[in-house]
């Protein structure tokens, strides 16, 4: 959704923007380009291996030191990472939340059931716990819990209790352990409802292992301090757990007078881009401009 997102945001010459989701650095690219001569961006990921290549990318494409940094880090941080590049408010902010997809593609990574692979999930693999060591530790209710309020997963409890009859290590344990038990207990449901079941399982640990609404809701919070007066944000989400955190979080600031305008809709893709790249189904954009 590049076109959708440049015309929400309206980079210009000058402008200081934060892409808080660097990913493989396609948005800040088209922004970097629109913000010449002047403009700046800093570009943060919580993936260090990825944020080393995008970096590499983009400093090889032109734009150096003085108009482009990456930083290493959560998004839920965004005060104190503009704070330490010397900078109060920022005139645009992004977010494209959920998994990028260098992340989906490799296997090694864990996140997509696609290829056989360690059920790892983690974003930033040097810090915290796996999504197998995660199922491990909780108990049947606390899984069943995160399956409802992560991906408002109807067979949670099932699912809950078939993940923890024996430890699951690997991305197709988890296919196959949902797959065949939701066959088992309900014979007669359509196998595009069970496979639909095995992905809101995948995506309620994604986003429980790395803390994602958590993160969300500290930049919900944080984004009105952190844009400058007429400042424009933006932000694409994946699920509707995310959606309605951003539409409320909007719609409360717009309320109050903090934001000027905000999106009176959700923005979706386009058929062209639908037909050709399936994650884009998925994603709903929204955006707010400061007061």
């Amino acid at each position: 959704m590049l076109a959708e997102v440049l015309a929400c945001l309206r980079p210009a010459p000058g402008d200081l923007v934060v892409d808080c989701t660097l990913g493989g650095g396609g948005h800040a690219q088209a922004i970097l380009e629109a913000v010449q001569p002047g403009g700046r961006l800093i570009g943060l990921d919580v993936d260090g291996a990825e944020l080393s290549r995008t970096r590499a990318r983009l400093l090889g494409a032109g734009f150096g030191a003085g108009i482009f940094v990456a930083r290493h880090g959560n998004f839920a941080d965004l005060p104190r990472v503009l704070a330490g590049e010397g900078a109060t408010a920022a005139n645009v902010i992004l977010a494209d939340l959920g998994v990028s997809s260098m992340q989906i593609e490799n296997p090694a990574r864990g996140f997509s059931y696609k290829d056989p692979g360690p059920l790892d999930m983690r974003m930033d693999p040097s810090h915290g716990e796996s999504a197998s060591d995660m199922v491990a530790r909780l108990g049947e209710d606390a899984l069943s819990r995160l399956l409802t309020e992560n991906a408002d997963e109807p067979h949670a409890l099932l699912i809950a209790r078939l993940l923890k009859e024996k430890r699951v290590a690997t991305t197709h344990e988890v296919e196959r352990v949902v797959r065949t038990g939701l066959n088992r207990a309900f014979p007669g449901l359509p196998k595009a409802d069970v496979k639909m079941s095995v992905r809101r399982t995948f995506q309620a640990l994604r986003i429980a292992v790395n803390g994602e609404l958590a993160a969300l809701e500290a930049l919900l919070g944080a984004l009105p301090a952190c844009l400058a007066p007429g400042g424009r944000a933006a932000i694409l989400t994946f699920h509707s757990g995310e959606d309605r955190r951003v539409k409320k979080a909007f719609q409360a600031g717009y309320r109050g007078e903090v934001y000027s305008a905000i999106a009176d809709r959700v923005i979706r893709s386009k058929k062209e881009e639908t037909f050709t790249n399936r994650r884009a189904a998925a994603a709903k954009l929204r955006w707010a401009i400061r007061r």
